[in-house]
């Protein structure tokens, strides 16, 4: 694993000079916006409102795979959709100044969506909706997949071979996520051959932005071919009664834009399991990075693993019982 601090040279007067690079003078002032797997922040100029510019973790996506996600958000924006594309500047959206990779963005304002309500979650729906009629139309090429294997028994492998389990809860953490995986292969052979389409990736209430005029989804940056209710599950909370009610609000819109395949609903608490596995490996993955011990003092610590060993043990039951009434 690599030790050096991923962004040790990311000075705030590097961050100036990248911008300036762009013949885009900056004012001086300089905010750190809240972002852990890259460092954005919003960037005063000398004419003009402030931007936003993103640094993409290095060596975590390609070129080809940064301009793919960009060419999925402008091609949503070109649909009028409410997303935040990149800004194409002196003919591209990504930018490099001494070794980083880069974006600037407009910046945008709002509020958390509030998700107990019947009519914001038709509306949410509506866009995730539309959305997915556009992500269904071509396949990405050079990113990667949510399933098994990226979110499961690679965070699982890279936590084991890293010593990250404490050796007194290791056979037990083992044991909860081996029949965990399998709970969920069963649940995507219960689905069957669900399509998997370009989805946002990541699509809870922090990655939306809400205004008098509706939802502004953004946060592209996990974006992936994932099957639909990827971006839909995460709009859940509460008990199965709670849930099926949220979905069939959620569904409402969305079938104004797009068919929704019900064969899915036996992946969502597959899906959760999977981004449970997935959040434990990428924290692990990030560990050197000294943002996250900072951010993160509660990770690695035998309570942390054994919440992860019940949290498994309860996915596992949640697996086999029936999917959401819609």
């Amino acid at each position: 694993m690599n030790t050096i601090p991923p962004f040790a040279n990311l000075t705030p007067d590097c961050v100036m000079n990248a911008i300036d690079s762009l013949g885009l003078p900056c004012d001086g002032r300089l905010l750190a916006l809240n972002s852990y797997e890259n460092r954005v922040y919003q960037v005063g100029q000398d004419d003009g409102p402030p931007l936003v510019a993103k640094f993409y973790r290095p060596e975590r996506w390609s070129r080809e795979a940064i301009l793919e996600e960009h060419a999925f958000t402008l091609e949503l924006f070109e649909r009028e959709l409410p997303v935040g594309p990149p800004i194409i500047h002196q003919g591209s959206s990504l930018h490099h100044f001494e070794g980083f990779q880069f974006a600037i963005f407009n910046k945008h304002g709002g509020r958390a969506p509030e998700l107990e309500s019947a009519s914001t979650l038709e509306w949410m729906g509506r866009f995730i909706g539309r959305i997915h009629a556009v992500g269904a139309l071509t396949p990405f090429v050079h990113r990667p997949a949510l399933n098994i294997e990226t979110f499961g028994t690679g965070p699982r492998d890279f936590l084991l071979s890293h010593d990250f389990i404490p050796a007194s809860l290791k056979p037990a953490w083992e044991s909860a996520v081996a029949l965990a995986l399998d709970g969920v292969r069963r649940s995507f052979d219960r689905a069957g051959d669900v399509a998997n389409i370009r989805a946002h990736g990541d699509c809870h209430i922090g990655n939306v932005l809400w205004t008098d005029a509706g939802p502004h989804f953004v946060d592209f940056d996990d974006s992936r071919s994932a099957p639909a209710v990827q971006d839909l599950w995460m709009l859940l909370s509460g008990d199965r009664q709670e849930m099926s009610r949220q979905l069939v609000d959620v569904l409402i819109g969305y079938e104004d834009f797009c068919d929704f395949d019900p064969r899915e609903l036996h992946l969502i608490e597959a899906l959760r399991t999977l981004r449970l596995i997935h959040y434990s490996g990428w924290l692990a993955r990030r560990w050197h990075d000294p943002a996250f011990p900072a951010a993160f003092p509660w990770f690695n610590t035998e309570h942390y693993w054994q919440d992860r060993i019940l949290e498994l043990r309860e996915q596992i039951a949640l697996m086999d019982e029936p999917p959401l009434v819609v």
